[in-house]
């Protein structure tokens, strides 16, 4: 699979060692940055990484902050792209599963190394699956879109 990855100061570390995971498991990384510990504005690389996602180059994407929160936020406000916070097994599972997400990010301050390889198995095993979750998913692009039926 290809996949883009990103992170800010905080994720630097960690983002080294996922990509590392990744690779190791066969997959091609792009990575958009941070590429040192010195301070850089977050949501330039979502954006940057996304935009990976969405013009094709990249199927899914992988994104660390201190959180994981504002690498969420961020992704989510470009069109086409569903990101979700992965601290948990269920939660990563369904983030694609369920809605779709292409992008899954980590907080580096909140989970640990080893956890996030068993978060990342998780969630490169899962698909979308068309089902009772595709008119949810349905709803939220015609939000993004800036339209819904009355």
């Amino acid at each position: 699979m290809r996949i883009v990855i990103g992170s800010d100061e905080a994720g630097f570390e960690l983002k080294g060692k996922v990509k590392q995971y990744l690779e190791s498991k066969g997959n091609k990384l792009v990575d958009v940055g941070c590429h040192s510990t010195d301070p850089v504005l977050y949501p330039d690389i979502a954006d940057e990484a996304c935009k990976r996602i969405v013009d094709g180059t990249c199927e899914r994407g992988v994104l660390i902050c201190g959180t994981g929160i504002g690498m969420a936020i961020t992704a989510n406000k470009v069109p086409g792209i569903r990101a979700a916070v992965g601290h948990d097994i269920y939660s990563v599972e369904r983030c694609v599963m369920s809605n779709n997400c292409q992008v899954v990010t980590f907080g580096a301050r909140i989970v640990a190394y080893e956890y996030v390889t068993q978060l990342l198995d998780k969630w490169l095993e899962c698909e979308f699956v068309d089902g009772h979750s595709t008119p949810k998913v349905e709803e939220i692009n015609k939000i993004e879109q800036g339209y819904r039926k009355a």
